[in-house]
This record gives structure tokens, sequence and C-alpha cells, in this order.
């Protein structure tokens, strides 16, 4: 598709890093992904789209790093991002994944402000950003998006709370069996799913160590509550047993 073709919403500049294109049909695909978006009219949806610019990034590619300046929404097209802190000591701290449909940047919104976390693609990543003066504009004019908005943080606050008070007051065993059994999809009746991080990633996450992540694994599998298959594959034996542990 030629830039001419795309028309005048395509974004070609930008300090955002990775590869800029011209992707018109994936923005319109970006946009449609996103639960603050997607309940929209097509007239509403296509001037939001005409506003997107779009970024590729390859695996182990830093989306942002904390410190960078804060003024886009970035909406996961393809591919996955991992947003994480670093400690003053140099730990680092999973905050959480991202996929398709999932965006980070929100904070922009508000006022001007810098980074607090690093972005990283665990995966070659394709997303669509939305500057902050564009989105302040659509938020006025279109104020079920800032209720879709606020649902979200909400969630996320809900979220944030739970893993807190887990990692400070249950022990390793019992935060990773709840992971695990939040891993399990309610639409569907498999009891296997794939781990979507790393034990590396996995560790940070809960508080604790790839090591003792790997052992405890081991232990719910001697005991008959899982089976580790092959590329991260966890298939869940017994739920129940495995809640109580």
């Amino acid at each position: 598709m030629s830039e001419r073709e795309c028309g005048h919403g395509c974004d070609h500049g930008g300090n955002h890093g990775g590869n800029h294109g011209c992707q018109c049909e994936g923005h319109t695909s970006c946009v449609s992904l996103v639960p603050i978006f997607n309940h929209l009219e097509d007239e509403q949806m296509a001037e939001i789209t005409e506003a997107v610019h779009s970024a590729s990034y390859k695996k182990g590619e830093i989306v942002y790093r904390a410190g960078d300046q804060s003024d886009s929404l970035y909406i996961v097209r393809t591919g996955r991002i991992r947003i994480y802190r670093l400690s003053e000591s140099g730990k680092e701290q999973l905050v959480r994944f991202l996929g398709p449909g999932d965006f980070t940047g929100e904070l922009a919104l508000f006022s001007e402000s810098i980074h607090e976390s690093y972005a990283e693609a665990v995966e070659n990543t394709e997303v669509c950003l939305i500057t902050r003066t564009n989105l302040q504009q659509f938020l006025m004019n279109y104020p079920s998006i800032s209720l879709k908005m606020l649902a979200e943080f909400s969630s996320r606050l809900e979220k944030s709370e739970k893993q807190t008070t887990r990692v400070s007051t249950e022990k390793v065993e019992t935060r990773l069996a709840l992971f695990l059994a939040e891993c399990i999809h309610k639409e569907d009746s498999s009891m296997e799913f794939v781990l979507p991080m790393s034990k590396r990633d996995l560790a940070s996450f809960l508080g604790t160590t790839p090591e003792t992540i790997s052992r405890k694994l081991t232990e719910f599998e001697d005991a008959g509550y899982i089976r580790q298959k092959p590329h991260r594959k966890i298939e869940v034996l017994d739920l129940d047993k495995l809640l109580l542990v």
C-alpha cells in the first residue's frame, strides 16, 4: 500500500523509536481491538483511526524507558510487551504483560509526564500510537471513551492491590497456585494453557526466584496437581487440590 493510498491520517514522523510505517488497515484493526474504542460507531472509529500512527519493535527492543517523555497512548496490535520497573539496586520488578488490544502510557493523557517504567517487546510487536492532544480531544467528543477508560483503570487497580496483598501475605506456593488457576481460560473446558511469561518474569511478578518457581512446579507435578509439558505448557490435573496448597 502506498503512502498516497493511506491518506493524511498516517504519521511517518515521531520520536517513539521502533520502525514506523503506514498501515491504515492495521490502524483500523488496532483501534477496533481496544475495549475503550470498540463500542464506537464506524464514523467515530474512522476519526480516531486517522489520528493513529504505528511503530514496530523487534523482540528485545525497548519501546520506552523510565525517564522518557510520556506523550502518547501505546496500543498493542500484535505481539506482546512486558512492563517493568527497576529498583535503585537494579532489581527488576515485573508490573504486567500487554497483549493485542492492551494499552499503556495512559498517564500521559492527564498531564505532561515521564515514564516511570520500562516497556520491552518480548516478541516482534506492532503498536499503534495516539498523542495526548488527539486523545484528549476524543475524550471530550466521546464521553463514553472516558467511562471505558475509568473501568479499565479500576480493573488495573484491583489487580494491582490483589497482587500486592498476595506478595506480602501469601506463601510462594499459594501465590503460584492462584496464578496458575487464573491462567485457565474460563470460556472453554480445557485445563491446559501456556504460561504467559518466562519463569524469570513469573518469579519477578510473584516476588520470588526462578529456582523457587521451578522447584514449586515440580512439587505440584509430583503431587499430581499439574503436568508440565514442552513449550511452557501446563495442564492442571486437580484444580481443587491445587487451590488448597
